[in-house]
């Protein structure tokens, strides 16, 4: 086992420099062939494009690597036995020198332990409906209790119990920003019925905000706590909560009778209501996670220029 931060990534870092982060279970699991590898390709563009490194973190062959070649991208989007990796999981995939995508909580992890603040992904996971029974509960609230990353997403995703969610957000001490509204958003749309915890309208705001976080550490501590961002899906590629809500209770019911639970559940339920939209729903994804991988870059801007 290794761990390996990517040349020009760890160039970056030593020199200050703005990165952002990447998660690649979008990569692995969150979208079908080809246009996972496509949408992998056009974020690190994207970062590029507004002044930041890219560093799409995975573990390849048991390696944690932090920034990824065009051929280990190309691994994960292509690849049929990719683990999908919270951090429970890293070990494992060390210990069996397999492929292993990370999801947000790994991804925070691991970007937290080279050094980097910043991440975007497309949503965070959170409670899940019918947790009473359940009591499925994703790790990336708590890694975003203890971890100094800023993430960037376009809300919880919509699957999940969104009040529940923001309730246990809180409960963690997790802030929770919502850039330029006051309503928080549910993934593929603009609008989730819950109004934002906070709300901040620049980058600048924001990386002034993370900063004073992270100082409110005690001193000669480690840096503890991260930030949820919410930047709402554009306008124009939404899917109104009112029209998908229907389509994500009918694959819960499916999930359900098929007997689906834990890490399984998401990637099973993107994948249906994808079907059951005629497409509209990866549509929707990539053009979110494309809108938070700018602002995650606009943010490490600022945060570097600090």
């Amino acid at each position: 086992m290794a761990f390996e931060i990517a040349t020009e990534v760890q160039d970056a870092l030593a020199e200050s420099r703005p990165v952002v982060a990447l998660e690649s279970t979008i990569i692995a699991h969150g979208m079908p062939h080809p246009q996972n590898l496509e949408t992998a390709q056009a974020l690190e563009q994207i970062i590029r494009d507004h002044g930041a490194v890219p560093a799409t973190i995975a573990v390849i062959a048991g390696d944690y690597k932090v920034g990824l070649s065009a051929a280990e991208l190309f691994v994960l989007a292509t690849e049929k036995d990719v683990m999908k990796l919270s951090v429970r999981d890293l070990p494992l995939a060390a210990a069996k020198r397999l492929h292993g995508a990370t999801t947000v909580a790994a991804t925070m992890r691991l970007a937290a332990r080279a050094g980097i603040r910043v991440f975007a992904t497309g949503g965070i996971g959170g409670v899940h409906r019918g947790v009473e029974t359940t009591l499925d509960v994703s790790a990336d609230l708590t890694e975003l209790a203890e971890t100094p990353v800023a993430v960037v997403s376009a809300g919880a995703k919509s699957i999940l119990d969104i009040g529940r969610t923001l309730e246990m957000l809180e409960t963690l001490s997790v802030p929770v920003i919502a850039y330029k509204t006051d309503r928080f958003p549910a993934f593929y749309s603009r609008e989730s019925g819950f109004a934002a915890p906070m709300r901040l309208d620049t980058p600048l705001e924001i990386a002034t905000f993370l900063k004073a976080r992270w100082e409110l550490s005690p001193p000669g501590q480690p840096k503890r706590g991260g930030v949820s961002i919410a930047n709402p899906i554009p306008a124009g590629d939404e899917i109104p909560a009112a029209k998908i809500e229907g389509t994500i209770r009918a694959a819960l019911e499916e999930a359900a009778k098929q007997g689906i639970a834990g890490k399984e559940t998401t990637p099973f339920l993107l994948k249906r209501v994808n079907e059951v939209t005629a497409g509209a729903s990866l549509k929707a994804n990539i053009a979110l996670v494309k809108n938070n991988a700018r602002l995650a870059a606009e943010i490490a801007v600022a945060l570097a220029e600090r």
